[in-house]
């Protein structure tokens, strides 16, 4: 059985970007979040909070990682990702989408993106 935990479509207004006028202004974000764990069967069968990993504890993480500016995509969608696998360390895998929204490319476009996936053998 794979299970697969999923927060989707989480928003944040962040100063990420090399530009000067992104890191003071800012712009909107979302972040979509994927991640599972050895054993999450027990939490299918068990009904305890105890036996997962609480997507608000993860939430939180992912706040504090966007509220530190990084001028590139990639780098948040990895320093997300080390954040998670480090106060987590029972993850088996992780894949984070992060989009920043109506990017300054001078012509209409609805989001850049860039998607981090990382498996670990437990």
């Amino acid at each position: 059985m794979k299970t697969v935990i999923e927060l989707k479509s989480m928003k944040f207004h962040a100063f990420h970007g090399v530009s000067l006028q992104e890191r003071k202004v800012g712009n909107d974000f979302t972040v979509d979040l994927e991640y599972a764990f050895d054993r999450i069967e027990i939490a299918v069968h068990s009904d305890d909070i105890g036996d997962t990993v609480s997507y608000a504890d993860v939430y939180r993480t992912v706040s504090e990682e966007m509220s530190r500016p990084s001028n590139l995509l990639e780098n948040l969608a990895g320093r997300i990702s080390s954040a998670l696998k480090l106060r987590f360390p029972q993850l088996s895998y992780i894949k984070i989408k992060v989009s920043k929204l109506h990017p300054p490319l001078g012509g209409e476009v609805h989001s850049a993106s860039v998607t981090f996936e990382e498996s670990w053998q437990s």
